[in-house]
């Protein structure tokens, strides 16, 4: 499955009901476009930390799969549950 951080970010965006233009992150413009197989296998991805008004995405990975993780930015009391599988 090739996909991109940009890509994935805009999901997660989109899932947090977060806005896109407030995205700051270490990935420069054409890193966020760089094609990358997301799926099983291995890391492809270049590591990130990504932030908006609202929370901090970064890359998960779990046996070579590849997605965009994200926490609240501001203490609060939404628990985080586990990343990843057992």
């Amino acid at each position: 499955m090739k996909t991109t951080w940009r890509k994935q970010l805009i999901e997660a965006f989109k899932y947090t009901e977060d806005n896109i233009e407030s995205l700051k992150t270490t990935l420069t413009e054409d890193e966020l476009d760089v094609k990358f197989d997301g799926g099983y296998g291995g890391i492809n991805g270049v590591p990130f930390t990504a932030w908006s008004r609202k929370f901090v995405y970064f890359p998960v990975v779990y046996d070579g799969a590849e997605w965009v993780g994200y926490v609240r930015r501001n203490p609060c009391s939404v628990k985080t549950n586990h990343w990843g599988g057992e």
